[in-house]
């Protein structure tokens, strides 16, 4: 991996992490049409480079990070994230398969998208306005639906903003407690790649951080990629925050439901 294919990958992870449009799928759909989407390093860089996001979660919301007296937080975040953690370790191979599918993809774009553009009219009135408010099972059940996120295509960010309002969560506590459980979730796989999964690379097997050391140019493009994923997160959080305060989901709805179709015109015609 070139720098500058690491650049452009770690643009598109920062822009679409905590938007409800999929950064894995946009990831995948990137490193697919550089030509390098099979590489077991390309797909270990797509999750390590996400260390550099969560630490723009971190930065942006370090008050509530910081904030050690309120150990229910803490807990909340646990028990939500539990749901992946077990999922992920158990499917985890049927995960790495489809990643590499376009098809798998666009399809869930096309589907999740026909749900955000309703998404606003299914859950009205909402009545939680603080995570404080936010109890054990609420945050259990919002963690459930973080897993259906784990096809790729589907979104994080959207799977769990959607459970969060279906849990009665406003628009703007579900979008911000999705971020708060992005950190424990992407740092958990992130190190799972890095410390414990074993990855190819040129024919042997090693641990994630052995294949990123074995070379120099592994190491920078895990370093500039982090450090763009980071710089290009700070920005689009606080931009979809201010745009989903006024105008909801539709237009995301409508973007997943376009590049799903075009997705789909490329598979049919050999591009993808």
């Amino acid at each position: 991996m070139s720098i500058v294919e690491a650049i452009v990958i770690a643009i598109v992870e920062g822009l679409t992490e905590f938007l409800p449009v999929s950064s894995t799928g946009h990831m995948v759909i990137a490193s697919s049409l550089l030509g390098i989407g099979s590489s077991d390093f390309t797909k270990l860089f797509e999750v390590a480079i996400q260390l550099g996001a969560i630490l723009a979660v971190v930065i942006l919301y370090w008050q509530k990070f910081m904030r050690f007296s309120q150990w229910q937080f803490y807990v909340k975040l646990f028990v939500g994230v539990l749901p992946a953690l077990i999922f992920g370790y158990l499917f985890n191979d049927k995960i790495d398969a489809m990643l590499e599918s376009p098809l798998v993809v666009a399809l869930s774009m096309v589907l999740g998208g026909i749900v955000l553009l309703f998404v606003d009219r299914l859950f009205k009135n909402p009545t939680i306005e603080s995570d404080d408010q936010i109890t054990y099972p609420k945050a259990a059940l919002i963690g459930l639906w973080q897993v259906i996120s784990m096809i790729p295509g589907v979104s994080r960010s959207a799977a769990t903003i959607i459970g969060g309002m279906q849990q009665k969560l406003t628009r703007n506590l579900a979008a911000e407690f999705s971020f708060f459980l992005a950190v424990p979730t992407m740092f958990a796989a992130t190190g799972y790649s890095l410390f414990l999964k074993k990855w190819s690379g040129d024919g042997m097997e090693r641990h994630g951080y052995e294949l990123i050391t074995a070379s120099s140019q592994n190491l920078m493009a895990f370093a500039v990629g982090n450090v763009v994923a980071f710089i290009v997160a700070l920005l689009s959080i606080k931009l979809f925050i201010n745009y989903l305060k006024v105008y909801g989901f539709r237009a995301f709805g409508v973007y997943r439901i376009a590049l799903g179709l075009i997705l789909l015109v490329l598979i049919a015609m050999g591009g993808l």
